[in-house]
């Protein structure tokens, strides 16, 4: 990355999580530019670039993919699409962010990996929790050992079915074929992700996944259990038709304990003899923020990302295996 050249930036796919969450970030971080979106629907494509003053747009992926004036991309997309333009973007030997989870499967996610590995391009996995300060403080009470050696995480997630859910209405988060298992892809992935960060790499999960509602073709409830390399035990229970929204984590080691939520943002809570706190740390406006000025130091070699295609991979490999698909 030249010092003096700002890297320029296209989105395949400018939709809702681009408006505020992820897409000013491009035009905010120092030394990047976001000079091109797209989106299958022209109006939409351009309605985005006009208001979020993008320069090009277009509707079409391979205008973004093959443009020699734009330097890196950021596909923002469904993920059943992911490894068609993840593809395409290894091809082009440019930079990539892809939206999580990486792929609907462990299968998918490998075959992305090893194109970018095979050219030797930087590839990132936008599991923005991992950059977040709120996440960042847990980490840095379990490195000082504030809870002892740890040796449990938990985590229940549940919530009601949405006015979406219940209307039979398209939504493509729990389509079989686009998500197989539907709100666990994601919004569990989230999570899932963030305990590899936090507490290192799984050596072997499993689960089970089923529909108990019947409400649309993906699953609906999961659970499962991990083990974590260095031996730490992990339970998960992700509940979509329940009879009210929770979001529990626990955390618990040989002297204590933290609480907190993935998806909330609810206090972080330390609990141990010695140590006693609870922190409200906000988030950013634009919630990929830190994500992607981190992407802006891995590319100039100041600090190593934490959410690469290495540990975007991993984390694929978890979730097929709690969903019995490996």
């Amino acid at each position: 990355m030249d010092n003096l050249k700002p890297l320029r930036w296209g989105i395949i796919g400018c939709g809702d999580v681009t408006e505020v969450k992820s897409g000013p970030p491009y035009q905010l971080t120092d030394g990047f530019e976001l000079s091109m979106v797209m989106r299958r629907n022209v109006e939409k494509a351009a309605d985005y670039a006009k208001r979020h003053q993008v320069p090009f747009w277009t509707t079409n992926a391979s205008e973004v993919i093959e443009n020699p004036e734009i330097d890196a991309i950021y596909i923002a997309t469904p993920p059943d699409t992911h490894k068609l333009y993840g593809l395409q973007v290894a091809a082009a030997g440019k930079p990539c962010c892809i939206e999580k989870p990486m792929a609907p499967s462990y299968a998918d996610s490998l075959e992305i990996y090893n194109a970018f590995k095979k050219k030797e391009i930087p590839l990132f996995i936008a599991y923005y929790r991992r950059s977040l300060p709120r996440f960042t403080k847990i980490k840095e009470w379990l490195d000082k050992g504030f809870i002892g050696d740890v040796c449990h995480i938990r985590w229940y997630k549940s919530r009601t079915p949405s006015e979406l859910d219940l209307s039979g209405t398209y939504n493509w988060r729990t389509d079989a074929k686009v998500a197989p298992a539907g709100y666990f892809d994601d919004l569990a992935s989230h999570g899932l992700d963030l305990f590899i960060y936090l507490l290192g790499d799984i050596k072997d999960a499993k689960g089970f996944a089923v529909n108990q509602q019947g409400l649309y073709s993906a699953k609906d409830a999961v659970t499962g259990s991990w083990i974590h390399e260095n031996g730490i035990t992990g339970e998960g229970s992700w509940i979509f038709g329940a009879n009210k929204q929770q979001d529990k984590v626990e955390i618990f080691g040989s002297k204590g304990e933290i609480r907190f939520s993935v998806l909330n943002e609810a206090p972080l809570k330390l609990i141990s003899p010695d140590h006693k706190e609870s922190l409200h740390i906000e988030h950013p406006t634009h919630i990929h923020q830190y994500h992607v000025e981190n992407m802006q130091k891995h590319l100039l070699g100041i600090a190593q990302h934490p959410s690469t295609g290495a540990s975007g991979l991993h984390t694929s490999w978890v979730m097929d295996k709690i969903l019995g698909n490996l």
